[in-house]
């Protein structure tokens, strides 16, 4: 982040910077601005290479300004600390770091001779791409000294700027620009992990030492070709007119496009301007290897000792400064030292004897540039030509099934060859988008094949290195196009098997030591470049929630990376033992891995969560859920390609993890708190959801084996008990209630619309808002909870009806006692004495059984009907509502068919129904029975037919039965009407049938009054009718059906209900199951014979049944 902030700031010091140059310049502040050669307005100039001292000093002088000295001044002066120029020579800024560098200096700073303008020292080549573990200074100077000893700041030498200096300047620096330009657009510090595991180099060679000795090497393999020219004069004015247009480019990212020539020619200029290689040294490096050939007939040029070959041909004098030159020749002595002794393919012999030799003449070549011109340049020739003798034999010896002279051995051996051939493939990357390869990086790579032979590189190791250098570029660039061309590169890496054998023996001998922190190690070429490629991919996918969250389409290819490094590796003999765990295990670590990084990041979120409301658990349920949610439809399906159970563990993994923070809070859950109705829901809809992509993943036949490896959080176990704790509580609640409702009720309608009684409206307000807090419980639930409920209403609402009955006395208690039987007789009847065993006589005489049954009035027992229907009603709607609530509630259907969910539906209120409806037919009943027998018992049951039928009929009876029958309809609800006034008429025929069957001594009936109580019947029928408007015609003839058959045994004669009464065998009174010829039992055959004043039937009586004479 800070190397970030720097780089922008950078950049923004330099914006300002030309800004501020483009004003004092196009301004009045100078009096006159002199254009550079090629020029024509300050859009054409390069303000980053102007003096910003220079300008200042010409504005106080008010003297001209020539753009190119100001360009020269700020050339000069880069490399010298910077000074403010106030004049005191108290103040100076340091280069380096203070800190470091000691206490300052006590003394004064030098004399500052006069300005004589100075040579204009050569700068180092633009670097290559940033190594990941550099970070660059920006607080320190840009540029590093490379004055020797022997030179001085206050050099006296003079040396006019000309042209070509202008050029060697730009062609070494031209990139700097396009440098700072890349280096805003990467991403260095991901790429730290991916430097190959190689050790360093005992020189000190910098990355651009080896793209300028690659650069050297790829032009002596196409100088091998024919391809090696050097540029004429044409080409320097064109060097020359580019320079201009290069100065005249707008400030923008873009860079005029050049003309590209056709064939080998113009691929190596494209690859120089890759490279970043200047023109200058393009030039002395071709003439350098032309000039080698010289003299050698048939040698070709890629079998030279480079750089020793370039030390002999090209001399101090075609370079412009001498910094460059001794940096230049320092160079090829390394690469010589690297290639020749630390790093040979065909090392030494004799006991390292003459590779002290070498190093000792090497150190000559750099001691004699600080002699004398003539000395130095004797001793330099002599050490160069000693270095020949003992570093020509040694390079062509024969290595690797070449012949002698062959091949020179100088550039191939590892590790240098693969950090060389690395600088190559950099080129095919486009200098101003790194995220894009160059148009043409198939003929660049045609190309590199020439250098296969001098680096000893084969298609395994160009596969290797160039898939290394696209995932390098990937991680600095975050092109997916890099990643994907990457795997490509991987794939095309032959397997173990697929090599000849020659190549398996060189791979083999490619060993490197290497400190990974547990001491050296002996590290193959594969592991060297490939571990590190392991090792990033897997830091990328044990966490790849965070580093996909935001593009999760690079998952798959980065996980195909893992895949096919860890195939190739597993066929080096090192890394079996570290990498013995199958792919599917590497993706379940991965797995692993993530999601516990993950759950941790959404643990310290919830925790620093200031919610009130939600309670920590269930805000971690809920985002956990998220997770899992993400995870299934995101990442998974990619990891399922590879490992079918994917899903399963990551969602199983989470389950654990959630499982272990909620486990404490289930085990402390006693009752239903706020707390528990927060947490127990966002748990179990986690839980489900789990199981749900548990089962989808593996099919519902499989997914109870899954399932059943899960620890359960057993949420509806733990909340049923906590929910029928309340339940029960709830319940006693309601049962006291309803005592309460009952003692209170007075059985007063509501109002005319609400005939029910108050206390029905309590119960039910009680029941809902127990229901409504029932559901407003919004934890797990089983069915049994769901039953516990219902069966606690269930049985307050039977009690509720058991307590309305409770008081109402049994219909039998109104009905007076039936007469004792008796004979007719004119005169006065002899009371006799009846046996026990034929008549059964009541316990209570009529008058003492009337003042003891205390009776409810006809309008409380219709309010008390009416309110039982209202419960009746209701119950339906509530039940309706619970189902349909807890149908809402639960999703997952718990019922395993429609016909057991019916059957379970049907039965929940069933006793309440039973209950309810059976008090309702049991006070219809006593409503009817305490009507005809109590309100109407004088006109009814004492009176009527008395003395005789035709002197007292029932028609008498009509007006009080229908005030009675008005006063039900007034109060009775309209759906109970048909079964109160069934129950009237049933009580009236019930009081018909005692006045003609059991009418005491006094009633008298003839065969003659048949037809009479006949008409009193159907007046009685007609009456319950009433034209349609009452009760159904069937309902009343199916009741009046049994009167009718006794009125017309009325009808028959003595004789006849004399001889049916005979020809029942073994007749008895209380023999009422056998039928008559007459379809009479001997019972109402026996009652009707009582009844007739008839003395044929009293004899009869008196002489079969023993019957006494009426007192009458």
């Amino acid at each position: 982040m800070e190397e970030e902030n720097a780089t922008e700031l950078l950049q923004r010091y330099r914006r300002d910077r030309r800004i501020l140059l483009n004003f004092m310049l196009s301004g009045s502040l100078i009096k006159k601005v002199i254009m550079p050669p090629g020029a024509v307005s300050l859009d054409d100039v390069d303000l980053d290479q102007i003096s910003v001292d220079y300008v200042l000093s010409c504005a106080k002088k008010g003297e001209m300004l020539e753009l190119s000295e100001a360009i020269r001044a700020y050339h000069d002066h880069t490399g010298m600390p910077q000074m403010n120029n106030t004049g005191s020579r108290d103040e100076f800024f340091l280069v380096t770091n203070p800190e470091s560098s000691g206490s300052p200096p006590v003394r004064a700073p030098p004399h500052v001779p006069t300005f004589i303008s100075p040579p204009i020292p050569s700068f180092l080549p633009a670097s290559a791409p940033l190594e990941p573990s550099i970070v660059p200074d920006f607080a320190s100077s840009p540029v590093k000294s490379t004055f020797t000893k022997s030179e001085s700041l206050s050099s006296q030498r003079v040396q006019e700027l000309t042209v070509d200096d202008i050029e060697d300047f730009e062609d070494d620096d031209g990139f700097d620009e396009v440098n700072s330009l890349r280096v805003s657009r990467r991403n260095i510090s991901g790429a730290a992990e991916l430097v190959p595991s190689l050790p360093p180099f005992a020189t000190g060679i910098t990355d651009d030492d080896l793209r300028e000795t690659a650069y050297e090497i790829l032009l002596a393999c196409a100088g091998a070709s024919g391809g090696l020219i050097v540029p004429n004069k044409e080409k320097k004015k064109d060097k020359r007119s580019k320079l201009i247009r290069k100065l005249g480019r707008s400030r923008s990212d873009n860079i005029v496009t050049q003309s590209h020539t056709p064939g080998l020619v113009g691929l190596l200029e494209t690859m120089r301007v890759q490279m970043e290689i200047s023109e200058a040294m393009d030039i002395r490096t071709r003439k350098g290897l032309l000039n080698a050939l010289v003299g050698k007939v048939g040698k070709r040029m890629d079998t030279l000792l480079i750089p020793l070959e370039l030390l002999c041909c090209i001399s101090r004098t075609e370079f412009s400064d001498k910094k460059a030159y001794i940096k230049w020749q320092k160079r090829q002595l390394y690469m010589l030292e690297e290639g020749l002794v630390n790093h040979a393919v065909v090392g030494f012999t004799e006991s390292g004897r003459k590779a002290s030799e070498l190093r000792i003449h090497m150190a000559k070549i750099e001691e004699s540039e600080s002699f004398p011109i003539s000395t130095g340049e004797i001793q330099r020739t002599e050490s160069l030509r000693a270095l020949r003798e003992i570093t020509i034999p040694l390079a062509e010896r024969p290595a690797r099934g070449d012949l002698t002279g062959e091949v020179c051995h100088w550039a191939d051996g590892y590790h240098l060859n693969v950090r060389i051939y690395e600088k190559l493939l950099l080129s095919i990357f486009d200098v101003l988008d790194e995220g894009k390869l160059t148009e043409e990086v198939e003929e660049i790579l045609e190309l590199l094949k020439s250098t296969w032979r001098v680096l000893g590189i084969t298609e395994t190791i160009h596969y290797t290195c160039y898939a290394w250098v696209l995932i390098r570029q990937y991680v600095i660039t975050s092109e997916l196009g890099m990643l994907q061309h990457a795997i490509q590169q991987l794939n095309r890496i032959p397997l173990k098997e697929q090599r000849g054998p020659q190549e398996r023996s060189h791979l083999r001998s490619l060993y490197a030591k290497v400190d990974d922190g547990d001491g050296l190690q002996d590290i193959s070429f594969l592991q060297s470049f490939l571990r590190p490629i392991q090792r990033w991919v897997d830091k990328q996918l044990l966490d790849y929630h965070l580093q996909f969250s935001e593009e999760p389409a690079m998952l798959e290819s980065i996980l195909k990376v893992s895949m096919i490094s860890r195939r190739l590796l597993l066929e080096e003999p090192e890394m079996m033992q570290l990498m013995s765990i199958s792919d599917q295990d590497q993706i379940e670590a991965y797995i692993s891995s993530s999601i516990k990084n993950a759950f941790s990041r959404v643990l310290l979120t919830v925790e620093k969560s200031e919610a009130a409301h939600d309670h920590p658990l269930a805000l971690l349920a809920e985002e956990t859920r998220r997770l899992v949610e993400k995870d299934s439809n995101i990442f998974m399906p990619i990891f399922s390609k590879r490992h079918s159970k994917a899903a399963i563990v990551s969602a199983s993994l989470l389950h654990r993890f959630y499982g272990h923070k909620l486990k404490p809070f289930l085990d402390s859950s006693e009752h239903l708190t706020e707390d528990v109705v927060s947490v127990f829901p966002a748990a179990d809809n986690l839980e489900q959801y789990i199981i749900s992509i548990i089962s989808a993943t593996c099919g519902v036949g499989n997914s109870d084996f899954y399932t059943k490896k899960l620890s359960l959080y057993q949420i509806e176990t733990i909340s049923g008990t906590l929910v029928l704790r309340w339940v029960n509580s709830q319940l006693q609640r309601i049962s006291n209630w309803v005592d309460r409702a009952i003692q209170q009720e007075r059985w007063d309608p509501i109002s005319p619309q609400q005939r029910h009684g108050s206390s029905i409206v309590e119960v039910y307000r009680i029941v809902e808002e127990t229901v409504d807090q029932f559901f407003d419980i919004k934890v797990p639930m089983r069915f049994t909870e769901l039953s516990s409920m219902f069966r606690g209403i269930d049985n307050a609402f039977q009690g509720y009806a058991n307590r309305v009955v409770d008081d109402l006395v049994s219909k039998e208690e109104l009905i007076p006692p039936e007469p004792v039987l008796t004979r007719y007789k004119k005169e006065a009847g002899i009371k006799a004495f009846v046996k026990k065993e034929l008549f059964e006589t009541p316990r209570l005489p009529d008058e003492r059984r009337s003042i003891e049954v205390n009776v409810r009035s006809t309008p409380i027992l219709c309010v008390q009907l009416n309110t039982l229907y209202y419960a009746i009603s209701q119950l339906n709607k509530l039940e309706d509502s619970i189902w349909e609530r807890w149908a809402r509630r639960q999703p997952r259907d718990k019922f395993t068919n429609e016909k057991s969910k019916s059957m379970i539906r049907r039965d929940t209120f069933d006793g309440s129904r039973k209950d309810m409806n059976a008090a309702i037919d049991r006070i219809c009943e006593f409503t009817g029975t305490k009507i005809v027998f109590c309100d109407l018992r004088d006109p009814f049951i004492e009176t009527l037919y008395k003395p005789n039928v035709s002197q007292s009929r029932l028609e008498a009876l009509i007006e009080p039965l229908d005030v009675e029958l008005n006063q039900l309809c007034g109060i009775i609800s309209e759906p109970l009407r048909d079964r109160i006034v069934t129950s009237l008429l049933q009580a009236s025929l019930d009081g018909l049938l005692r006045v003609i069957l059991n009418g005491g001594p006094i009633r008298v009936f003839f065969p003659s009054d048949a037809k009479l109580l006949e008409e009193d019947l159907e007046h009685l029928k007609e009456f319950f009718i009433s034209g349609g408007d009452g009760l159904p015609r069937g309902v009343v003839e199916n009741q009046v059906a049994r009167v009718r058959q006794v009125i017309k045994l009325h009808g028959y004669e003595t004789r006849e209900l004399i001889e049916d009464l005979r020809s029942l065998s073994g007749v008895d009174i209380n023999m009422q199951g056998r039928q008559s010829r007459l379809g009479a039992d001997s019972n109402t055959l026996i009652r009707i014979l009582c009844h007739r004043s008839d003395s044929e039937a009293s004899q009869f009586l008196k002489k079969q049944y023993k019957l006494p004479k009426s007192s009458a």
